[in-house]
């Protein structure tokens, strides 16, 4: 057993936990917490997990992991950046659909407006048409002539009802939907894919695992958002605004779905063959 994983052992038992206390306490499993203790790093998933799994392990039972990997760096084997995880464990894969729904009030008004039309010009047919007397004698002369006019009113009053329908519906529908953003994949190099994002009111980036992976995002000033494991089921959003440019790293591009603005980026690599991704968005302000 190593000096840090005697002090780490030392500090669960004076707590009163048990290894499978600490287990469901970071999710990390028994047999990693044990090596650990032991000073076994090589069943370790990877090196990164081991400094990882390390500060879970201190912060369950109350020690300070900095101060930690500052007094035992001797022990603990060196871990890069650039050696983000792709994933803990094999976990059941969780899918969240959100039913739509859509009105049909457009589809039917143009009908009922139109019926409403017809039932008008027939009406009116009938008011115009003369009645008892002298008025019988008019209608009998010029039978055919009246039938015509009030068969040519009625074709107008039908289309220009339908006409103003359509016209206002798609001037209603022009008003509603603003003008959509454009997410443009521009070029790749290596595991990384800068895509352009251009007519966009806001900036917003929302990462969601359907298993477990790493993920970080920082901004174009290297400024941090979030570096964790992000967990099944799991979503995190975060607000860039003001910001030109946002970075997202996933260690496990296959469990992960990344959008912007609502809108899914779709990976240009194939995901089940670079499962490290970095993912670089730039905002293209309106005039460029």
């Amino acid at each position: 057993m190593t000096e840090l994983g005697n002090r780490l052992k030392e500090a669960r038992e004076a707590k009163g936990l048990s290894l499978a206390d600490v287990q469901e306490a970071t999710k990390i499993q028994k047999r990693y917490l044990a090596g650990i203790e032991e000073g076994n790093y090589d069943i370790m998933p990877g090196k990164f997990y081991i400094r990882a799994f390390i500060k879970q392990y201190a912060e369950a039972v109350g020690l300070n992991s900095e101060e930690l990997f500052e007094q035992y760096k001797n022990e603990i084997p060196s871990s890069h950046e650039d050696e983000v995880p792709q994933r803990a464990t094999k976990v059941e894969q969780v899918s969240n659909s959100i039913p739509a729904e859509s009105s049909k009030i457009l589809e039917y008004l143009p009908k009922i407006l139109l019926g409403a039309f017809i039932i008008g010009a027939v009406f009116l047919v009938w008011v115009l048409i003369p009645k008892g007397g002298s008025d019988n004698e008019a209608v009998k002369e010029e039978p055919v002539q009246v039938e015509e006019q009030a068969e040519e009113e009625t074709k107008t009053e039908e289309t220009k009802p339908a006409e103003k329908e359509e016209k206002e519906t798609k001037e209603v529908a022009k008003v509603e939907e603003p003008a959509p953003q454009k997410l443009t994949a521009v070029g790749t190099s290596g595991r990384t894919t800068t895509y352009e994002l251009a007519d966009a009111d806001k900036f917003e980036v929302t990462v969601s695992s359907k298993g477990e992976t790493w993920v970080i995002i920082s901004d174009g000033n290297q400024k941090k958002y979030f570096n964790n494991m992000l967990k099944s089921g799991e979503s995190k959003t975060f607000d860039l605004a003001g910001q030109t440019e946002a970075k997202i790293v996933v260690g496990f591009a296959p469990d992960a779905e990344i959008k912007v603005n609502g809108e899914t980026v779709n990976y240009k690599l194939p995901a089940d063959q670079q499962v490290r991704q970095d993912i670089l968005i730039q905002m293209k302000k309106a005039g460029q």
